[in-house]
C-alpha cells in the first residue's frame, strides 16, 4: 500500500510501466485509470505518456481513507503492465490552502461568479505571467509567486506551449514537434511540472492556455483539429489534478472557425471524465465570444480581453459601452471576466504614451461594475513576456520597450490591484449587479475615462459607484435612502465620510479630480467593510 502524506499540492501520482514501448504514444494507444474512493464513488481518469516506458497519472483525491486504482488500456494489454493494478491512502488535509481546504472552483449556482467546491466565494484576480513557465529561472519564479500571493493575487495566467511569443522555452526545446501527427516531447513538460505545482502550492490558481490561437505559428491555428485535441488532452491530463483554470484558447478570433473550437472543446472536455477543471476561452482584443460557446456544455464561464492594443476610447468604451455590459445577463448566465485588460508600462496605440496605474485602475473597476462582479485579471508589459533585459517583447513591435520583469512585480498598477482586492475582500461584493440607472447623468460624456460605473446588490444591501476623475455626480439614491455612504481611495484604502444617502436624488463631490469608489451599505453590511 502506498500513503499519502498530504503533501501540497494534494495529489497522488501512480506510475506504470508498459511492457514495450510504442512507436507513437500519443496516437498508438490510450490509457486511463479507473479509481474507487472510500466511499465507493468511482472516478476515471487519463494516463499519460512521460517517456520511454513511463505512463503517470495525477489524481485530485481529497476523500480520506483507502483508494484502489486499476489500469485499463485500449489495446486490451494491461495485465502486463507493471502497477497496473494498486492502492493508496489520503489522510485528512485541515491546512490553510484554499484549493484544497475549500476545495477546486466551480461556477455559482446564480451563475454569476465563481466558489469553491464548498460554496465558498472566489475572487479572481490574476496575474499574465504568460511565459513565466516557459522562461522563469526556478527560483525566481518562486519569488515572483511569493509576491503575487502577498499582494493578493488569487490565479496565475500562463501558456503552456510554444507560441508567438516564446517559440521555445529556456532550453531550447518545444511542447511538441512534426505535424500530423505530432510528437509530445516529455521533458518539455517535466520542466514546467514543478513550476505548475508551485502555483497551487501557494493557493493560487493556475489558469493555464492549451492552444494559443492569434497566428499561423500558434498550435490553436497550425495545428490540425486531430493534432490539436491531442495536445490538448494530453496536458489536461497531466495538470488537472492541480486544480486548474482551462483557456482552450488563446488570443483567437474564435468566430472564424466557431465550429471547430467546438468540436475540440467537446473532445477535450469529455463528459463524465472527473477532475478537468473549469474551462473558458481567451479571445482576442475587443472579441466577444460568449454568444458562440454560451450552450457549450464545457464552457464554464465568459473570458474576454477588453486590450491594450486599441487607443484610449477603444481599450475603454468596449468595456462599458459593448458586449461586457449589456450581454453578460444573457441565456444561460455565465460568470464575465476581463482575462487582459491594458498592460500597464504598454504604449497606446499611435502614441509614445503607455498605460499607467490610473489605467489599470480605471478599466479593474469599469470590468468590475459593468457586468456582476466576477473578478479581474492584471498585466504587465514586462512581466507577461518574462523580460529579462530591457527590449520589446518578440512579434509585439507596437508594446514599446519594458523595464525587467522584477521591477514590474512591484509597479505602481500592482500596488492598486493589492488595494482593489482588500476593499472587495470587505464587501459582499458576490451580490453585486450593474445598475447604470443609479447614475442620473454622466457627467463627462464622451470622455472615454469619465464613465461613471454603479453596480447594486439585488436586495439592495449594499451599492458601489466608480467615478474615474472624481467631481461631483448626481446619483438615484431612492434605492439607497438611509444607507451610509463612504467615499473609498482605489490607490491607498483611505476611507473618507460621505452624506448619507436620502431622497429621490442626491449629488455627491468626491475628495478631488482623483479616481474614488462611492460605497453605500445597510446597517447589517457597514460591519463587514
Amino acid at each position: 500500500m502506498l500513503i499519502q502524506r498530504a503533501p501540497l499540492p494534494y495529489f497522488f501520482e501512480g506510475i506504470f510501466e508498459s511492457p514495450r514501448p510504442y512507436d507513437d504514444p500519443l496516437q498508438g494507444v490510450e490509457a486511463w485509470v479507473e479509481l474507487t474512493a472510500p466511499s465507493g464513488r468511482t472516478l476515471t481518469i487519463p494516463a499519460f505518456w512521460d517517456g520511454g516506458r513511463i505512463w503517470r497519472f495525477r489524481v485530485d483525491a481529497r476523500e480520506p481513507g483507502v483508494w484502489k486504482y486499476q489500469l485499463k488500456v485500449s489495446d486490451g494489454t494491461e495485465t502486463e503492465w507493471l502497477g497496473h493494478r494498486s492502492e493508496f491512502r489520503v489522510l485528512p488535509y485541515a491546512g490553510p490552502n484554499p484549493l484544497y481546504r475549500h476545495g477546486p472552483l466551480r461556477v455559482a449556482e446564480e451563475g454569476t461568479h465563481l466558489v469553491h467546491q464548498d460554496g465558498t466565494p472566489f475572487f479572481w484576480l490574476a496575474d499574465t505571467a504568460w511565459n513565466g513557465l516557459l522562461k522563469a529561472e526556478p527560483e525566481d519564479w518562486e519569488w515572483y509567486l511569493d509576491k503575487r500571493k502577498e499582494q493578493g493575487f488569487t490565479a496565475i495566467q500562463c501558456v503552456m506551449t510554444q507560441w508567438r511569443a516564446c517559440p521555445v522555452d529556456a532550453c531550447g526545446e518545444r511542447a511538441f514537434e512534426g505535424e500530423e501527427p505530432i510528437r509530445i516531447n516529455p521533458a518539455f513538460f517535466r520542466r514546467l511540472d514543478p513550476k505548475v505545482a508551485a502555483i497551487a502550492r501557494r493557493g493560487l490558481v493556475p489558469a493555464l492556455v492549451l492552444l494559443w490561437a492569434l497566428t499561423q505559428r500558434d498550435p490553436g491555428r497550425c495545428l490540425s483539429e486531430e493534432d490539436a485535441i491531442h495536445l490538448a488532452r494530453y496536458i489536461v491530463a497531466r495538470y488537472s489534478a492541480f486544480c486548474p483554470v482551462w483557456f482552450l484558447g488563446g488570443d483567437g478570433v474564435y468566430g472564424q472557425d466557431l465550429e471547430r473550437w467546438r468540436r475540440i472543446g467537446r473532445a477535450v472536455f469529455v463528459a463524465g471524465e472527473g477532475q478537468r477543471g473549469l474551462a473558458t476561452m481567451h479571445p482576442a482584443g475587443n472579441h466577444w465570444v460568449g454568444g458562440g460557446f454560451r450552450e457549450e456544455p464545457w464552457y464554464d464561464f465568459i473570458g474576454y480581453q477588453s486590450s491594450h492594443s486599441g487607443d484610449l476610447q477603444r481599450s475603454f468604451t468596449w468595456i462599458y459601452d459593448g458586449p461586457p455590459a449589456k450581454e453578460w445577463a444573457e441565456a444561460p448566465r455565465k460568470p464575465v471576466i476581463n482575462l487582459e485588460p491594458c498592460y500597464e508600462e504598454h504604449l497606446q496605440t499611435g502614441t509614445d504614451q503607455v498605460f499607467d496605474a490610473r489605467h489599470v485602475r480605471i478599466a479593474s473597476y469599469y470590468s468590475l461594475l459593468v457586468s456582476p462582479a466576477a473578478g479581474v485579471t492584471y498585466g504587465h508589459a514586462a512581466i507577461w513576456p518574462w523580460a529579462e533585459q530591457a527590449e520589446s517583447p518578440l512579434d509585439h513591435l507596437g508594446a514599446g520597450i519594458t523595464p525587467l520583469w522584477h521591477e514590474a512585480v512591484v509597479a505602481p498598477g500592482a500596488a492598486c490591484m493589492s488595494v482593489l482586492k482588500h476593499l472587495f475582500d470587505g464587501l459582499p461584493w458576490w451580490r453585486l449587479r450593474p445598475a447604470p440607472h443609479l447614475v442620473v447623468e454622466q457627467p463627462l460624456p464622451g470622455d472615454p475615462l469619465g464613465y461613471v460605473a454603479a453596480a447594486l446588490a439585488e436586495d439592495q444591501s449594499i451599492a458601489l459607484v466608480y467615478l474615474p476623475q472624481g467631481g461631483k455626480v448626481a446619483l438615484d439614491t431612492a434605492a439607497l435612502r438611509g444607507a451610509a455612504a463612504i467615499w473609498l481611495n482605489p490607490r491607498t484604502a483611505e476611507r473618507v465620510e460621505a452624506p448619507l444617502a436620502s431622497g429621490e436624488r442626491q449629488e455627491y463631490q468626491a475628495p478631488d479630480r482623483a479616481d474614488w469608489l462611492l460605497l453605500f451599505t445597510r446597517a447589517s453590511e457597514s460591519s463587514s467593510t
